[in-house]
């Protein structure tokens, strides 16, 4: 056989070596990326994902069909999407990019703090064509860090010396509040015996503080005194704790002192104060340790009119008023025996039973041991004040002619009647009346006469009504009356004409024999279902028809409102034809990135193209479908068109993000999400992440729970929302921190004079520091010139869309305008002030 054509040469051995290790480094390669805890991403140079293993599933909550073929940007917050661009910017020039700190989305919508490692992919010819990224989580190592920055900044910031030291009391640490205690600084005390500090004759004091301290124990709130770098002593109250390791063992104390020098002059000067009570202004009683008053002052004498035999031996008690209920009392003993002092304002009783307020200290005084032997009560008379507070407090809530309630006490009132009828079942009327021809007599005989006619007929309508109910004024010759538990329909027109009546009866003013009528509105809850401004107002549109129609009667709300209702049907019975004859359309406005000069997608409006009015603004038609049925009709119609829209743009190689405005009663419906998701599966080209609802603030503090399951359940199909309009709802706090919104859009209302009206500023950037706080992004509608634009960067806000960027426009129009578009000069690349 010739030499060449043998087998098992080394050669040929290691062509099969070489081949089998190749494709067993690529299995493990493969296994290792598979089976890897962190994230191993990799995407093309459009940014879509081209693989996606386990540890990605784990983290982001994605499975891997999901993924691949989908945009990088569904993981990436709405204002990190920039970070993108930047690091494709970082791949294209052949860089890495390394243990990159920044954020997330994680598919339930909550945020992910990762460390990402990006490189670039090449081909055989060394060709970029893609990126690989490694995220992994650091969610626990931020939080920690996180943990430990605020614990040292507790340490840093405590008025309190925090020391720790070695079982030997050698120092290991040591704030800037100890320094400020005792005058040495960390360097003077680092290292050095926690004996630098003790007092020689106390040594023996911290040395069974140690040795306690090392068997486990604790030594808590200790009095005494240590020394000062200057040489003198300084009172604290110490409390040391064992520090123990993993296994338990004891291996260091942490100490923290107080400085109570303070304090000991303060019980300094009330032992003084017990020596020299008796020439003190404010009344002193002092009562030993069951109660018993053992002596009181000349004062205190003074202002309770008693005589000093009448009063030892005897018990506090003796001066309650009934002003106040014994629950006063007994939260002052509460408060005496868990802190030993009480201070504030109770009413008491002088000898002569007149009730007199007093401003109260009361301090337990006890000995070395804790025990308590007596009570030292200091009284100040504050009668007067009290007595003019109370009647600053009847102006504030009573019309000061009349004695009737006012405005704001109606207000109350008024409420507490309609949730009373809610939970009972009840009826409540609300009447709005004026006098009739009470300008006659004012100007005819005067002010002073026109004021005993308001007095006079009050007090004739008080006669006409019970004590349950309330009757206002609300200024001028016009009042209020809330007539609870009304009852049978026919009951509160009883009630009404006895009013009516009482208004008419003649009056004698002085000489005079005058007599005015009255024209009364009523309207009754809850045949009325609106709240209590609305049902005054409601009422006050009857009377002025009762005034019209005649003066001296009474006219119903209803009427007036059934006539309303018929009107608001022919209207909705026009829209819901305009709807079936598809004469609604979206007109598109863009929302742009101003610092970076990019479009950041568009606000799709909707129109009315009426066959003889032309095309309509929101304004002209939307009023009338609130709460209506048909809302919602007009809200799937728009989130349609939307997305044929969308898919239309992304069929001409044009990708951008729509947002839609949904209405309360829409969102609230019961299968909204379903719905939306039989429109996202009929538009499947259509990232469901490019679809964005804007809810009013004030629509979604309607029913916050509501709105927010909604929401939720949209967010897992891939929708994101913002809240429009914010800052007109007067949400709270936990409002924002519970509606999963990812965007806020500052209202157009504050926008537009931001740089005229401090008002509007301060609110602008508050919405703009509360999105930072809850990391939500934000946009600023209604921006109409460059100088807001450059004013809003300033602040903070990077998006907008108004007037001066593109006002609503056709879909057609889009493209010329995006090639057209140019930012203002002062916008692009403005950093915040």
């Amino acid at each position: 056989m010739p030499e060449q054509r043998k087998t098992g040469t080394p050669a040929a051995i290691s062509r099969s070596a070489l081949k089998h290790g190749i494709t067993q480094a690529g299995y493990h390669f493969q296994a290792l990326i598979e089976n890897s805890d962190d994230a191993i991403i990799s995407k093309d140079m459009s940014g879509n994902i081209t693989s996606w293993n386990v540890g990605a599933q784990a983290l982001f909550g994605y499975a891997a069909p999901y993924m691949i073929g989908r945009s990088m940007l569904l993981l990436f917050p709405v204002d990190r999407h920039d970070e993108e661009a930047l690091i494709f910017a970082k791949i294209l020039a052949g860089e890495k990019v390394e243990h990159f700190e920044t954020v997330r989305l994680h598919r339930d919508g909550h945020l992910l703090a990762v460390s990402v490692t990006i490189s670039p992919i090449r081909d055989g010819a060394g060709r970029i064509i893609g990126a690989s990224n490694i995220a992994r989580d650091i969610s626990e190592q931020v939080s920690l860090a996180n943990a430990a920055r605020r614990c040292e900044a507790i340490i840093a910031s405590s008025d309190d010396a925090i020391i720790s030291k070695s079982l030997d009391g050698t120092i290991l640490s040591w704030n800037a509040a100890a320094q400020t205690i005792f005058g040495f600084s960390a360097q003077d005390m680092i290292g050095a015996s926690i004996y630098t500090l003790v007092p020689a004759e106390l040594r023996e004091q911290e040395d069974e503080f140690l040795r306690r301290l090392r068997l486990g124990g604790k030594v808590e709130h200790v009095e005494t005194q240590r020394r000062t770098k200057s040489g003198g002593l300084v009172d604290v109250s110490i409390s040391s704790s064992p520090i123990h390791d993993a296994r338990g063992k004891v291996i260091g104390v942490s100490k923290i002192a107080r400085d109570i020098t303070l304090q000991k002059r303060a019980e300094a000067r009330l032992q003084l104060t017990s020596r020299v009570f008796s020439s003190t202004h404010e009344g002193i009683l002092i009562t030993d340790a069951v109660g018993s008053i053992v002596e009181v002052n000349e004062s205190f004498l003074r202002i309770s009119g008693y005589r000093r035999e009448e009063l030892l031996g005897q018990s506090p008690r003796m001066f309650r008023s009934s002003r106040q209920g014994p629950e006063v009392h007994e939260a002052m003993w509460a408060e005496l025996a868990a802190t030993g002092s009480f201070q504030g304002e109770a009413w008491s009783r002088r000898k002569d039973g007149e009730a007199y307020a007093g401003l109260l200290s009361i301090n337990a005084i006890a000995d070395s041991n804790g025990k308590v032997h007596n009570y030292v009560a200091m009284v100040a008379d504050i009668t007067p004040l009290r007595t003019k507070q109370e009647e600053l407090e009847r102006m504030l809530h009573f019309d000061p002619l009349t004695t009737l309630a006012n405005r704001i006490l109606l207000g109350d009132r008024l409420q507490q009647a309609l949730l009373l009828a809610q939970r009972t079942g009840q009826s409540v009327a609300v009447l709005y009346l004026d006098l009739d021809r009470f300008k006659q007599i004012n100007d005819g005989y005067g002010h002073d006469i026109g004021d005993q006619v308001l007095v006079a007929v009050a007090q004739n309508m008080l006669g006409a009504i019970r004590d349950t109910d309330t009757l206002a004024r609300m200024g001028g010759d016009e009042f209020v009356v809330v007539l609870q538990d009304v009852g049978a329909a026919c009951y509160p027109d009883q009630l009404v004409e006895r009013i009516l009546q009482a208004c008419a009866r003649p009056l004698a003013i002085g000489e005079l024999l005058l007599q005015v009528s009255a024209s009364i509105g009523m309207t009754v809850f809850p045949a009325d279902g609106g709240d209590a401004d609305q049902l005054i107002r409601h009422a006050d549109q009857a009377m002025f028809v009762a005034k019209r129609d005649g003066r001296n009667r009474i006219c119903h709300f209803d009427s007036a409102f059934e006539a309303g209702i018929e009107l608001r049907n022919v209207q909705l019975s026009r829209l819901a034809l305009a709807m079936r004859n598809d004469e609604m359309l979206l007109h598109y406005q863009p929302k742009v990135n101003m610092r970076l000069g990019t479009v950041t997608g568009v606000e799709a409006l909707v129109r009315w193209q009426h066959p003889e009015r032309g095309l309509l603004a929101p304004a002209a038609f939307l009023p009338v479908l609130q709460d209506d049925p048909l809302e919602a009709v007009l809200g799937e119609l728009v989130i349609e068109q939307a997305l044929a829209q969308m898919a239309r743009w992304q069929s001409a190689g044009l990708r951008l993000p729509v947002s839609v405005n949904i209405a309360a009663s829409h969102l609230q419906m019961a299968d909204f999400a379903e719905r939306l998701g039989t429109l996202l599966q009929r538009y499947a080209q259509v990232d469901p992440g490019d679809l964005e609802l804007e809810i009013l603030e004030t629509s979604a503090l309607r029913d916050l729970q509501a709105v927010a399951t909604v929401m939720h359940a949209c967010l897992a199909l891939g929708v994101h929302f913002a809240v429009d309009d914010f800052g007109t709802g007067y949400s709270s706090l936990t409002y924002l921190r519970r509606l999963p919104a990812a965007t806020l859009k500052i209202d157009q209302s504050f926008v537009r004079d931001l740089l005229v009206d401090h008002d509007d500023l301060s609110i602008v950037q508050s919405v703009i520091a509360l999105a930072g706080v809850f990391q939500r992004a934000v946009i600023a509608e209604g921006v109409e010139s460059e100088e807001i634009g450059a004013r809003l960067l300033d602040l903070g806000c990077d998006t907008a869309q108004g007037y001066v960027i593109a006002r609503p426009m056709a879909a057609s129009a889009i493209a010329d305008w995006l090639r057209s578009w140019r930012p203002c000069a002062s916008w692009k690349g403005r950093l915040p002030a």
